[in-house]
């Protein structure tokens, strides 16, 4: 709270109010005091019936001096030096707080001082002064020998990380990326194969390759990759610490490294969270998984449909990384869209560790950025957060030296962030338009159980032990699927043509670029809506199959919905 000082050195008087919001009203009295300087080498300050005594070097006001200098009152009191006096009591670098009571409030924390009932002497003060220039104005305070360190190997492994690691610094480019070929998502990585593969194969005694049609984040290929980054990051460091020991911080470099890291994590925020709250990343509980057996899943496959059958759920993830990832893009607003990152990047990390997801590098990662992030807060926040004390602002320097370049900053920050917010937005609608839940349902959509099945007009009767027949038929959007006697799913390509009444169903190929095979092609007919007859051949057998719509609402994970009264669980 700003405090106005006002001194009157005739009466050696110092009256302390705090300044109005509107220019008519009048200051509020906070506090009067007696200013006296019994010895040339002592200042009191008194409160009522109290006084506080305490020293000051002329050279430096920030400073408590052990050898107490002379201060001449008849040369008047400058407000500076009554700033000084009252920040040192107060053990603060900010404007002091004065309360009712006479109290003053330390708000560092660090004591709380009462002028009533006791006097607070010089002595007093500098038993805890030891770094008292640092404690005045901590942006100015050196760093520690292991704060040098950690910065130096921050900056190295974290700028490499995120410069090498595919589709973090890409991101940028929004909607350009899909004009682009697809090596501007991989180049850095791409660049470092030799040393990768040298790597592995020296070091690891394996041969690693990536794999640019898998979507795996977790390849051997960028484990090793990780690695290098590391031993290039410790190496980095020690030559680094070698030659520049001298220098007390890097407080100049600090907000440029912060920002990088910044906006490489918001940038990965706010897709990821873009992915979820247009909901393309878990997409809705396929069909087949319906009368799949539980036993059969993955972990992962149960996370993502554990998360997919519920897209309301699924949107408010994306919307909280999508919000983190917002804030972060606005400096004045980073700090808090740190922490929830740090929330959102925890919980997936963890997910992805119990669930096995291929994703742990970049989670594990985005959640040490955010540690980064707002390490150098770490003081304040305990302050704020776990010990209920007051804070001051920031030390971090600003990027720039004037406010009008910080602004400038700023705007373009958030100008990127708004344009990668549309960027998300404008692929993701598309993706889940075109690929998504919000495409239209295929002709055949549903799950068909086979009722008769004919070949070569004999039916066959529904043996777990016959490998012909089928048991059900599953035409999704995402595909579709037969399921054989035994319960085993086999997927399959289904070409359907509506007009010309006909189906084909193709075998996936193994490799991209082999023809799939045909596995049966089929003239089909519905008599009622319910009903599916097909007719034609599987592997050159002439067949005919009858085939009655399973009802999708009988399945309780699509039908169950919300119930706000239960008067029992409904745990099936």
């Amino acid at each position: 709270m700003p405090v106005l000082a006002q001194v009157d050195n005739d009466a050696h008087t110092l009256v302390l109010s705090q300044p109005s919001r509107s220019r008519d009203a009048s200051p509020t009295r906070l506090a009067s005091f007696t200013i006296t300087q019994p010895t040339a080498d002592t200042l009191l300050i008194g409160a009522l019936h109290e006084q506080v005594s305490l020293s000051l070097d002329p050279g430096r006001p920030e400073l408590l001096s052990a050898a107490p200098p002379r201060i001449p009152l008849d040369a008047g009191l400058p407000v500076v030096w009554l700033t000084e006096i009252l920040r040192w009591v107060a053990g603060s670098a900010d404007p002091v707080d004065l309360r009712t009571g006479n109290r003053l409030f330390d708000t560092f924390g660090l004591r709380q001082l009462e002028l009533e009932g006791t006097a607070v002497t010089a002595e007093a003060i500098l038993d805890r002064a030891d770094g008292a220039a640092s404690v005045a104005n901590p942006g100015t305070r050196p760093w520690s020998g292991a704060t040098r360190v950690a910065f130096r190997f921050g900056f190295l492994y974290f700028g490499l990380f995120c410069l090498v690691y595919p589709s973090i610094v890409s991101e940028f480019l929004g909607l350009a990326r899909q004009w682009l070929p697809d090596w501007v998502n991989y180049g850095m990585a791409r660049a470092l194969r030799p040393i990768v593969d040298w790597t592995g194969t020296w070091v690891f005694g394996s041969s690693v390759a990536a794999n640019t049609a898998s979507i795996s984040g977790d390849q051997a290929y960028f484990w090793v990759l990780v690695f290098v980054v590391g031993v290039v990051a410790v190496l980095g460091t020690l030559i680094w610490s070698v030659l520049d020991r001298k220098r007390p911080d890097y407080r100049a470099v600090q907000p440029w490294f912060l920002l990088f890291v910044r906006l490489c994590l918001a940038g990965q925020m706010v897709a990821y969270g873009m992915a979820k709250a247009i909901p393309t990343q878990m997409p809705p509980t396929p069909l087949s998984r319906l009368i799949q057996p539980y036993g059969d899943f993955s972990p992962m496959a149960v996370l993502w449909n554990q998360i997919g059958v519920s897209p309301p759920y699924e949107i408010l993830l994306g919307c909280a990384e999508l919000l983190g990832g917002v804030l972060l893009f606005v400096p004045r607003t980073a700090l808090v869209g740190a922490m929830l990152s740090l929330v959102c990047t925890t919980q997936v990390f963890v997910l992805d560790m119990t669930y096995d997801v291929p994703a742990k590098i970049l989670s594990f990662h985005l959640m040490l950025q955010c540690l980064v992030l707002l390490a150098p807060q770490a003081r304040r926040l305990v302050n704020v957060l776990v010990l209920d004390r007051p804070t001051g602002s920031s030390t971090t320097r600003p990027l720039f030296r004037t406010p009008r370049a910080d602004r400038i900053a700023a705007a373009a920050q958030i100008t990127l962030g708004l344009w990668l917010l549309f960027s998300n937005a404008y692929t993701g609608w598309d993706r889940w338009t075109e690929q998504g839940a919000g495409r239209p349902q295929p002709p055949l959509y549903g799950i068909w159980a086979v009722t008769e099945f004919s070949v070569d007009g004999k039916p066959l009767p529904p043996l777990t032990t016959d490998e012909l027949r089928w048991q059900r038929v599953v035409f999704d959007r995402d595909g579709a699927a037969v399921q054989r006697m035994d319960g085993r799913l086999v997927p399959v390509i289904a070409m359907v043509d509506s007009d010309a009444h006909s189906l084909a169903l193709l075998a996936p190929p193994s490799a991209m670029t082999e023809r799939p095979a045909v596995l049966g092609s089929f003239g089909f007919d519905r008599p009622a809506p319910q009903r599916l007859t097909l007719t034609g051949t599987i592997a050159g057998q002439p067949v005919s199959i009858t085939l009655t719509s399973v009802d999708l609402d009988d399945f309780p994970l699509r039908s169950r919905g919300l119930h706000w009264v239960q008067e029992y669980p409904y745990f099936r």
